[in-house]
């Protein structure tokens, strides 16, 4: 992947920490930013977002609604109401609940400026070639994380909220959730899954250091596929249809991540070969 030219020195450790420390301060200064805005439409984020899914109406509960009356499916989505309240238990719980989202969403919304500080931090070590696609890093690990969030708002957090709600032990119990514990649940599954969809980015950079290979990818497939299955059976309910809906979009970032790590080595051995020939001449 052509020859590092780099003009500046060389950096010692210490360099390095100072770097990783100014980034982890922008980072957190982006971040609150975002709090700010967020907390400026607390309402809105609250009202229209946060507890969307506990709208029986909601999007996904119609779509899965439909489907099930398609397909004779068990029609659990169908429901009226999700049989369940939510409350506060303490006197601060509302205000730190307010805070955490805020934050939390000014997490979600400065992801673009967070991978950019991390570009910038890591381009020193990268070829001259690999610099130039900056702008495609930024959008395509940006859009692979908000693409993440999505699914884990629109499909996990309803399939589990429409879950969980409807176990009951007994008659006698009611599912009176705390408030803490519902937000913490949809926050949690929508970054979560913003984190996992960038798995091909993580794949891409492990090819350019050499760590992982297409064939090592290809060779443990199989346990990657089990993993996967794993990972779906935990974070969903325990039906066949929920866990195939979450699993198809993890297989197939799975088989990106195969072709990303495959270009990355053609495109070192094309580097390796064009070096040998200027050595020759």
């Amino acid at each position: 992947m052509g020859k590092i030219k780099n003009s500046k020195k060389e950096m010692s450790f210490l360099d390095h920490l100072e770097e990783l420390r100014w980034l982890l301060v922008r980072s957190t200064v982006f971040i609150l930013g975002g709090g700010i805005v967020a907390f400026i439409f607390n309402d809105f984020i609250f009202n229209k977002i946060i507890f969307a899914p506990k709208d029986p109406n909601f999007i996904t509960y119609r779509f899965f609604c439909k489907l099930a009356q398609r397909f004779n499916f068990d029609d659990s989505f169908c429901s009226k109401e999700l049989p369940f309240e939510i409350q506060n238990r303490t006197m601060d719980g509302q205000f730190s609940v307010i805070i955490w989202t805020c934050i939390t969403a000014g997490f979600i919304i400065s992801v673009p400026f967070i991978l950019w500080e991390i570009w910038k931090f890591i381009s020193p070590a990268l070829y001259q070639n690999e610099k130039k696609y900056a702008k495609l890093f930024i959008i395509i690990s940006s859009l692979l994380f908000f693409l993440g969030v999505a699914f884990g708002f629109y499909i996990i957090t309803p399939l589990s909220i429409n879950f969980l709600s409807n176990i009951q032990v007994s008659e006698f119990v009611k599912n009176q959730i705390d408030i803490n514990s519902y937000i913490g649940l949809v926050k949690t599954t929508s970054v979560a899954c913003g984190l996992v969809f960038e798995l091909p980015i993580i794949i891409y950079f492990l090819s350019v250091m050499g760590l992982v290979t297409p064939q090592f990818l290809r060779e443990y497939r199989k346990y990657a596929i089990v993993l996967i299955l794993i990972i779906a059976a935990v974070i969903t309910p325990p039906d066949v249809v929920s866990q195939i809906i979450v699993s198809i979009p993890l297989l197939i970032l799975y088989e990106v991540s195969i072709y990303i790590s495959k270009f990355v080595q053609s495109a070192k051995k094309l580097d390796k070969k064009d070096s040998d020939s200027v050595a020759k001449l």
